[in-house]
């Protein structure tokens, strides 16, 4: 290739800028997700963040002006990973012939059990809710996309539907809690459940009845 050509196809210097910063946002939204599942929206401190994506605590702000916003890019993140494996998991049901719902259940409890930093974000997020308006209407529309997505894949009427994304909440709460280590009559039913709610640490005194 000539110097010419080169010069030619080199990208300008603004688009660099706007692909690097892209790249960037989707970095530091990546970093942000294990420090808000560990410490919330209001304890996760923003230096943190930044050190985990490798830039300044400055940077970090002129790629997202606050800290909410940052923390409404990570819920819609989860939120979209939430989407991806329902509808992976669907698709894969219509092809060997199994319910909908079941797979795209299963697929929920497996993403819990791997990416359990994913279902944190949404519990603080739905903690936050009632005082963080943004939070609270991005949690909505996650609510609303993955209520589509089911009901697109399966045809379940609205009470399979609310049946269906209760036993997601329970899957929800008996995981963050660490149920599935206690061995108690109810935890071991109601974290009676496929895929593990095993990302938490192995707390000792849980177990002890």
């Amino acid at each position: 290739m000539s110097p010419a050509s080169a010069k030619k196809k080199a990208p300008s210097a603004g688009e660099r800028s706007l692909s690097t910063a892209d790249e960037r946002r989707e970095e530091l939204v990546t970093a942000s997700i294990p420090v808000f599942a560990e410490k919330g929206y209001h304890a996760a401190p923003t230096a943190e963040i930044a050190r985990r994506a490798g830039i300044s605590q400055a940077y970090l702000f002129r790629l997202f002006p606050t800290k909410e916003d940052l923390f409404v890019a990570a819920v819609e993140r989860t939120c979209d990973v939430m989407r991806e494996s329902f509808s992976e998991a669907a698709g894969q049901a219509a092809r060997e012939g199994r319910e909908p719902l079941e797979s795209m259940g299963e697929a929920y409890a497996d993403l819990v059990a791997e990416q359990g930093e994913i279902l944190l974000v949404q519990l603080h997020a739905q903690a936050i809710s009632p005082s963080v308006p943004a939070v609270r209407d991005t949690m909505r529309r996650c609510f609303a996309t993955l209520f589509a997505v089911a009901s697109e894949h399966s045809k379940a009427a609205p009470e399979e539907l609310k049946m269906w994304m209760a036993g997601g909440m329970l899957i929800n709460v008996m995981t963050a809690i660490g149920a599935n280590q206690v061995k108690e009559p109810w935890a071991e039913t109601l974290a009676d459940f496929e895929g593990e709610c095993s990302f938490q640490k192995n707390d000792p005194s849980s177990s002890a009845g």
